[in-house]
């Protein structure tokens, strides 16, 4: 493919040839002009002339009989003059002359053209002053040579004032250009300047907005699969770890099996509810609310993490006095208690207690891991705030599992916080809606 030109080099060509015409189109009108008021100034000159001199005859004894004085005036203006003839003259010129009037303007006589002045007879006698037209040349020449002088460093002018417009409207376009072409490479570009005209200032604004959009949309996408995988392991810890039990024989099937079957029936609506945000263009999750137990949940994710907590040397139970009712999705709230007991398992270290409190509208699971400090509390349902903080120093996740129980206990109208003595106790409290005739612990 043919390379195409520059859009400065056509902005620098189109300029120039609209300057050049402008110019030419100048250079005309100016020796048009210049040419008319050279004749004009001519004319005036000659008629002025002629005036003195019929003025001077008019006191003369005897008109026009002694113009050799002159004679040497006439000679150095190539001028020359009649006396008592103007039938050479238009008519129109005659006709003036007889009505007394003095007359003007340009003849040819004998084969050149003249400017002529006549004023009317002083004793019978026309006199009729005459300049070859071709005199001029020499007066009007100095304004075309300063003309086109002055057209020439016009010209230049416009070309380099043409050259930096052109680079002016080029170079927003052009920084434009290069960070769409390193957006298209993957790579986030900084903001474009925004400058110029209103029209490229408003092509800047675009850009970094649709680049920041782009860049919004790419890590809404990362962070949702990197929160569709986390999920999926947790059923899926589940269901091995029930199959490694029947396996080894420590679990009656038909345990492990609805177990199993439960946790398919999860992984199930975690698949359709992709497939749903696939077509919907989302990155959320459905929640559907129903009046649920929370003691229940309590029971189940002490059940599913039982064997976890035992191979990691902690105690795991649950603590539940009396109904705890609450208006929430049952398996996105045990999504949040699965997160929040796996996290306190892993940090929690030999000997030491997990529990999963129950009441109604709030489930705690506390644990006697190292805790955190002031200013990690504020910030430890960040996406990997955690994991960056505490990455090298404790056996964090993967840096989503806060941000997922933050994110799934809002969507149900809800909301989480967190209390720690560091090093004594740590407590997560999940606080949900509750039926109006529930009361809820202070």
């Amino acid at each position: 493919m043919n390379q195409l030109p520059s859009l400065r080099s056509r902005l620098f060509q189109a300029i120039s040839v609209i300057v050049f015409l402008c110019v030419a189109l100048t250079i005309a009108l100016g020796l048009v002009l210049t040419l008319r008021a050279v004749d004009d100034a001519t004319l005036s000159d000659v008629e002025h002339q002629a005036a003195l001199i019929t003025a001077r005859e008019r006191a003369a004894v005897s008109a026009y009989t002694d113009l050799v004085q002159v004679e040497s005036l006439f000679r150095e203006q190539h001028q020359t003059y009649v006396i008592d003839d103007v039938a050479f003259l238009p008519s129109s010129a005659r006709k003036k002359l007889a009505a007394g009037l003095p007359v003007g303007g340009t003849v040819n006589w004998n084969g050149t053209s003249y400017y002529f002045a006549a004023e009317p007879a002083v004793q019978q006698k026309t006199f009729v002053l005459l300049r070859p037209t071709s005199t001029t040349r020499s007066r009007w020449t100095p304004f075309v040579y300063g003309l086109l002088i002055a057209s020439v460093a016009g010209g230049l002018l416009a070309a380099g004032a043409a050259l930096l417009l052109a680079r002016r409207i080029v170079r927003p376009v052009a920084r434009v250009a290069e960070a769409a072409r390193s957006l298209a490479r993957g790579r986030h570009p900084d903001p474009v300047p925004v400058e110029g005209a209103v029209e490229l200032a408003t092509l800047a604004e675009s850009f970094n907005d649709l680049a920041l959009q782009l860049r919004r949309a790419q890590e809404a996408e990362r962070s949702f699969l990197l929160s569709v995988s986390h999920e999926l392991k947790t059923p899926l810890t589940a269901i091995r770890g029930y199959a490694e039990a029947v396996e080894d024989g420590a679990i009656d099937p038909r345990e492990a099996a609805a177990t199993v079957a439960q946790e398919a029936a999860r992984l199930e609506r975690l698949v359709k509810d992709l497939l749903d945000l696939a077509r919907m263009n989302r990155t959320d999750f459905s929640v559907h609310l129903a009046e649920i137990d929370l003691g229940d949940v309590a029971e189940d994710a002490v059940r599913r993490y039982q064997k976890q907590a035992d191979a990691f040397g902690v105690r795991l139970s649950a603590s539940i006095d009396g109904p705890a009712p609450a208006v929430a999705d049952a398996d996105r709230v045990l999504q949040v208690i699965s997160n929040l007991v796996e996290n306190a398992l892993r940090l929690t270290p030999v000997g030491g207690e997990v529990r999963v409190v129950a009441a109604p509208g709030q489930l705690r699971v506390e644990d006697t891991g190292p805790g955190l400090a002031d200013e990690d509390r504020e910030r430890a349902f960040e996406r990997f705030y955690l994991h960056e903080r505490y990455g090298r120093e404790r056996p964090v996740g993967t840096g989503l599992g806060l941000a997922i129980v933050k994110e799934l206990t809002n969507a149900m109208g809800g909301r989480v916080e967190v209390a720690s003595r560091p090093g004594e106790l740590t407590a997560f409290t999940v606080r949900l809606q509750v039926p109006a005739r529930a009361e809820v612990p202070a």
